[in-house]
């Protein structure tokens, strides 16, 4: 199915339904939820996927996976999405929390072949087993760290959404401790409880994260490693591959271009 609203057939009794959509440049899905599971496939472009506790980057061929009745909204750059929506008693094992994940060449392969299905699918049929083996496949797939946690602390919460919208690797801790009226030790408490994480990893999480939707656009790396602060552009690509294991090269989306 393609750009077909997931109202119309979200009742029939299918365990997996594959829906493709096509967005336009920028477009924002706003906060809503659904009554299934999703499996939101990025085909092409650079997904943002944001939920109370945190917010997801998702570039081209990955994907993450949104549980039951998880409020969320989705910010596009570039997008054509495929979307899995799972009954939930099929997907016992899916974590409470999102989770960014890589996508296998056989998931992939699956995924595209789905969005080609009727919903209405026979049972027995090559299409059931198509619907099999994607459940299957998707209990295997490895998390990626493409998320930045959030804390519910509305003050510092306010404070860690403007970073996301503009962060820099050199961004002070001064200057948050100053906005809340705390000391460096209060917010470094207020950070490790709010996120698992300390100011600088989080900082630093942030900024590469960040950078995907640019990577994403063929932004030569010279220039994103200016544009979020960093000394030179080797100092970025290394804070890259310590927290995503690959240089900035192998996220890039196929035809696009820098260096």
């Amino acid at each position: 199915m393609r750009n077909v609203p997931l109202a119309e057939v979200d009742g029939l009794d299918r365990a997996v339904l594959a829906i493709g959509t096509d967005y336009p440049p920028h477009h924002l899905l706003a906060w809503h939820e659904h009554r299934r599971a999703q499996v939101l496939y990025a085909a092409t472009g650079v997904m943002q996927v944001e939920t109370a506790d945190g917010s997801w980057t998702i570039p081209t061929d990955r994907a993450v996976l949104i549980p039951p009745l998880t409020r969320h909204q989705v910010t596009m750059t570039g997008v054509s999405t495929c979307s899995l929506y799972i009954e939930p008693s099929a997907v016992p094992w899916l974590p409470a929390r999102c989770r960014a994940v890589d996508v296998s060449t056989l998931l992939r392969a699956l995924i595209l072949e789905a969005v080609e299905m009727e919903p209405h699918y026979p049972e027995h049929s090559r299409d059931a087993a198509v619907a099999t083996l994607i459940l299957h496949e998707l209990k295997n797939l490895a998390p990626l760290p493409l998320d930045v946690p959030l804390p519910s602390d509305p003050q510092l919460r306010s404070l860690c959404e403007a970073f996301l919208r503009q962060p820099n690797i050199h961004e002070p801790p001064a200057r948050w401790c100053t906005a809340l009226s705390i000391s460096e030790r209060t917010l470094a408490r207020l950070f490790q409880r709010g996120t698992g994480l300390s100011f600088s990893q989080w900082r630093q999480r942030a900024c590469i994260l960040h950078s995907l939707q640019h990577i994403g656009t063929g932004m030569p790396v010279t220039r994103i490693a200016s544009m979020l602060g960093y000394d030179n552009p080797a100092a970025y690509t290394a804070a890259f591959k310590r927290l995503l294991g690959r240089p900035p090269t192998a996220y890039r989306s196929p035809g696009s271009h820098g260096l």
